[in-house]
């Protein structure tokens, strides 16, 4: 980071639900406080790379590389296989760089963390998300990503992610906005 201090950093990590059931897979863009999250069935590093090699389809090999020159995370076990959320399989072949915090220091990537807390407005610590679709997980995130920020000069992380790679982009990551009168950070918004 000291050589490129003007590289962008996406943070991951996983968010837990009830234990021995699905979980989260959240991806946070530092600059403008964007969150994805994706359900897992599993807490493994395979699904965690399924993520990622369908965000490269998704976004296709340069805007993928744009967004995510590098990952910071933690060394969890779903984050065990490096090279391959690095590489794929076709060219170019390096598609991100994957860097670790150093063992118990969490505040390196702080900014997810922050972000967690939002997650548990809705999701409640110790809730199963057995019960969740990945629709459910979009929908709290794109409440979530339309919540203005104070840091963010009182914008929202969604239109800040829009101004700088544009509303296009978002929508083929699944995000949409919705109207600060509507915003809803509480269980209720995932209840039917």
């Amino acid at each position: 980071m000291d050589k490129n201090p003007d590289i962008s950093v996406v943070q991951m990590d996983s968010v837990i639900g009830s234990k021995g059931g699905k979980y989260l897979l959240t991806i946070h863009f530092v600059e403008c406080s964007l969150m994805l999250a994706f359900l897992r069935e599993a807490n493994t590093s395979k699904s965690v790379i399924d993520v990622f090699n369908q965000l490269d389809s998704t976004l296709g090999k340069d805007l993928f590389s744009k967004l995510f020159p590098v990952i910071l995370t933690d060394n969890g076990s779903e984050f065990s296989n490096p090279k391959s959320i690095e590489y794929r399989n076709t060219f170019p072949l390096l598609r991100t760089h994957v860097f670790y915090c150093d063992a118990g220091s969490p505040y390196q990537k702080g900014a997810i963390e922050v972000n967690h807390e939002l997650i548990r407005r809705v999701l409640l610590k110790g809730t199963s998300f057995n019960q969740l679709k990945q629709d459910d997980i979009n929908l709290m995130m794109n409440h979530i990503n339309s919540y203005k920020r104070k840091k963010l000069n009182n914008r929202s992380p969604y239109e800040t992610f829009s101004f700088y790679h544009g509303e296009e982009v978002l929508h083929k990551l699944g995000c949409a906005p919705v109207a600060s009168s509507d915003i809803m950070l509480k269980p209720a918004l995932l209840k039917k």
